[in-house]
């Protein structure tokens, strides 16, 4: 979007970054031409971010994983790792 000079005029002013705004229009609500991202919205948002991470660490801890599927069929799973030590 186009950014108008009350815009980056507005975000001087009140502290806000380029990244939030974008995080807001990723994750806002929308409220007619307005994104809304309140406090508990936030919390709301900053929980499951925090969840997704913990899993990724696992994912790191483990190596990575595959998982294999044929259309709309989960077939395996089996950690990354494992696979490439086949090959040693």
């Amino acid at each position: 979007m186009q950014q108008t000079q009350h815009f980056k005029q507005r975000l001087s002013q009140r502290g806000v970054t380029r990244k939030m705004v974008d995080f807001t229009l990723d994750y806002g609500k929308v409220d007619g031409d307005r994104w809304v991202l309140d406090r508990k919205n936030t919390d709301r948002m900053i929980e499951q971010l925090e969840n997704e991470l913990r899993v990724a660490k696992k994912i790191r801890d483990k190596g990575g994983i595959v998982v294999v599927a044929d259309e709309d069929a989960l077939i395996t799973v089996y950690n990354y790792d494992s696979r490439r030590n086949q090959y040693k």
